[in-house]
């Protein structure tokens, strides 16, 4: 076997801060059929997925949690094993970055990234910010104060080792130019590209406050930087730097849209100081819950294993394989699912086999011998059309091709109607169709694993390979048919999470107030939320307002107290968990399930909030789902709307952590 026959693919390692959620088991599912699709076609593939262990973020949520890091972390990992094993996940290794060997393999790339002039160790000087822990440059500060705190910064000097990163950015610009299918689709490279034109700085990799890490193998008291030890373990999973790794490399990695530059820019200038080939980076969009992201703050959330424990996980991955198209952001509706689950699973192919195995059962003892092949229905099955939409990632067209065909045979069946036929005749419809079923049946198998498998079983056959996926190769069928593959379920059996439909709000709709947090309390019939008590000060002087909200994962109750904050107070109530909430505080969350509030530290409480005026209407009670059509957005950490800054009399809102831009708020 060559090295042409070899394929890499991975996924993104996962950070297990906390239970998966649906878009984690997108990904997977994406990725697998990928995988599955390349072993169809004779590749060897190694196909790997993970958890991304260490970092600050998981070191603060273990302690929360009373337990060591090291515990911690197995124990979501053990989750996120779990949820490959429940989805049919065909991956060859799960690595965990505590692991000894990706230790070993991180240790040895920044060596080798020092060996060949890339990694110095330098002073770092510039504005710092103590509250935030944070080094600024000069346009980032607001007349010399922290552009967070709104506090004057320090000007500090740290010792650190830097990456040269900078050097490289004329050969990303011109890499990236010259290979489209390097970064795919084609807006994310051009979103790459755009960042490019300004000026690329060296990258700080050691770390001196966060102990869960990495150490240094030329200073143990630092920690690599987690964005540079996590990527290495694309490396580690193929036994860098033993030769036999590069039968596997370049890989292919299967990663969300938020985490696009550290794939690419950081993760390419390595690879390039390391002399080694650049991988392709296919980026996915994200799943929302009928419009809105799903997200911690809001406690919004879609559990996969419930989903796939309730309609079966092929049912699943072809809701999401098909409703989505792949590189885009799409909507997850369980009612949606149960539409595709009957109608196309249960309907069109279930259907379909169950009536051609129940004639073949019935009418020749489950024996049906080859016969002359109908010219009119192979033609209609185009391998050409599937096989270019798969080159080009369009995996829902994909999906549809084959339901044409699919759908061609129920067809065929009703057309030449053959529960009248008998004998030859029937024998070579049937014929004809078992066939079709079996070539349906491989070139779904990368979709709907379980599904194929059954639908093998039942023909009695077994197809490995896309050669296969042929017509007048099989001699004889010996039929065994069992239950049905997809049972149908009405609708009233769903339980959907109770999210109002979507209705479209304007900025003016919603009261925003500036409170201040007076108590923090556990809530008592859920770890990771608190009930949190906000006074308004004269706008709402009777009574202070209480919020249940899913901080406690990113913050501490004396981090909380006395924070002046954001507060929409025109919110439908809710009970969450057994619990009233009035209103709810605004805060934003990064890709790395990070979060941050919004802040007025300047602000009188119970001030209003907005962009232009204040207006004086009387606010009507508005819905969640009307907030968030509102769109509000970050930018130079402040808070935007339609590129209107969010204000106080005082001041500008600002963010209380240090996030990108183009977050929206939670």
């Amino acid at each position: 076997m060559t090295k042409d026959n070899y394929f890499q693919i991975s996924t993104a390692i996962d950070y297990p801060s906390g239970r998966f959620h649906l878009g984690h088991a997108y990904e997977k599912i994406c990725a697998d059929v990928i995988a599955r699709w390349k072993r169809l076609q004779k590749n060897k593939v190694h196909f790997s997925t993970g958890t991304d262990c260490h970092g600050s973020k998981i070191e603060r949520a273990a302690k929360e949690s009373g337990k060591e890091p090291s515990k911690f972390v197995q124990e979501i990992s053990d989750g996120f094993k779990d949820l490959c094993k429940k989805l049919n996940i065909s991956h060859n290794d799960f690595i965990q970055t505590t692991e000894t060997r990706h230790k070993k393999v991180a240790q040895h790339i920044i060596k080798k990234l020092e060996e060949n002039g890339d990694i110095y160790k330098g002073n770092y000087e510039g504005p710092y910010c103590v509250d935030c822990e944070t080094y600024y440059t000069e346009k980032d500060l607001d007349n010399n104060n922290c552009p967070i705190h709104k506090k004057p910064v320090e000007i500090l000097k740290e010792e650190s080792y830097f990456f040269k990163l900078g050097k490289y950015q004329d050969f990303l610009i011109e890499h990236l130019e010259k290979n489209p299918r390097t970064l795919w689709p084609e807006k994310k490279r051009k979103e790459i590209l755009n960042r490019l034109k300004e000026p690329l700085n060296d990258l700080s990799i050691s770390r001196k406050d966060v102990k869960w890490g990495i150490p240094l193998p030329f200073d143990e008291n630092l920690t690599e930087f987690v964005w540079v030890e996590a990527l290495n373990n694309y490396l580690t999973t193929i036994g860098y730097p033993d030769n036999k790794f590069k039968d596997f490399w370049p890989a292919t990695h299967v990663i969300g849209s938020d985490i696009v530059w550290h794939h690419t820019v950081i993760w390419f200038a390595i690879l390039k100081s390391l002399r080694l080939e650049l991988p392709e980076v296919i980026v996915h969009g994200f799943i929302n819950l009928k419009g809105e992201k799903l997200s911690k703050a809001a406690n919004l959330r879609v559990d996969p294993i419930e989903l796939a424990e309730t309609y079966s996980p092929d049912a699943l991955r072809y809701f999401l394989l098909r409703e989505i198209p792949f590189g885009d952001d799409g909507d997850f509706s369980e009612e949606a699912l149960l539409a595709r689950l009957n109608n196309e699973l249960a309907n069109d192919l279930g259907n379909l086999v169950s009536r051609v195995l129940t004639l073949a059962e019935k009418n020749f003892n489950s024996k049906i011998k080859s016969s002359e092949i109908d010219k009119d229905l192979s033609s209609k099955l185009n391998l050409k059309i599937i096989n270019d939409k798969f080159k080009d990632l369009e995996l829902h067209n994909v999906l549809n091709e084959i339901w044409k065909f699919i759908n061609e045979c129920n067809r065929y069946v009703n057309e030449k109607e053959i529960w009248k036929l008998e004998g030859e005749d029937l024998e070579n419809k049937l014929y004809n169709l078992l066939e079709s079923i079996r070539i349906v049946s491989i070139l779904l198998s990368p979709f709907l694993p379980e599904t194929s498998g059954k639908i093998f079983s039942q023909l009695g056959v077994k197809c490995e390979n896309l050669e296969e996926a042929k017509f007048h190769l099989i001699e004889e069928y010996s039929i065994n048919k069992s239950e049905v593959l997809f049972k149908k379920i009405e609708k009233k059996e769903i339980k959907e999470p109770k999210i109002e439909e979507k209705k479209m709000a304007n900025f003016t709709d919603i009261e925003l107030r500036v409170g201040k947090i007076e108590a923090v309390k556990d809530h008592p019939n859920a770890d990771k939320l608190y009930i949190i008590l906000v006074d308004l000060g004269e706008f709402n002087a009777d009574k202070s307002l209480q919020i249940v909200s899913g901080l406690k994962l990113a913050y501490k109750k004396e981090e909380l107290l006395n924070k002046k904050i954001i507060v929409i107070t025109n919110l439908e109530n809710s009970v969450i968990r057994g619990v009233e909430s009035s209103g709810m505080l605004l805060a934003i969350e990064d890709d790395k399930g990070t979060l941050s509030l919004l802040t007025a530290d300047k602000s009188v409480l119970g001030s209003k909030v907005y962009t232009d005026q204040p207006d004086v209407k009387e606010k009507k009670e508005i819905k969640f789902n009307e907030f968030k059509s509102i769109q509000l957005k970050t930018k130079n950490s402040k808070i935007y709307y339609q590129e209107l800054p969010l204000k106080t009399d005082k001041e500008e809102i600002f963010i209380d952590k240090n996030m990108p831009d183009g977050l929206i708020v939670e």
